[in-house]
């Protein structure tokens, strides 16, 4: 089956071509692909791998906690990027509002 995981706490030195080589031991990986800031391009320290597996929980449990240069990697499945519920910004909310409590 298809998944795509969340790998967090990457060291700076983890590339694409190094992401891809850590998960290829435990299944074929589709694509691994580390995210950048866009204006400096420097690693944000994690990254996202899509990959065949037969059993996503033993897969898990395999990667998670692997030491790469001194960091322990953290393997979830990935969420769906519209499944999280947002916060509106409308409405005030804890990002102020109000003006007149003086």
């Amino acid at each position: 089956m298809q998944v795509k995981l969340f790998v967090g706490n990457l060291p700076w030195s983890v590339g694409d071509a190094e992401l891809t080589q850590i998960f290829s031991g435990h299944g074929d990986v589709q694509s691994a692909r580390v995210i950048s800031d866009r204006d400096t391009g420097r690693s944000r320290g994690f990254g996202f791998v899509e990959m065949e597996t037969a059993d996503i929980t033993a897969l898990i449990q395999a990667t998670d906690g692997y030491e790469v240069d001194g960091r322990n990697l953290r393997v979830n499945q990935a969420e769906e990027k519209g499944s999280s519920p947002r916060r509106s910004s409308g409405g005030g909310g804890d990002r102020g509002g109000r003006r007149d409590r003086y």
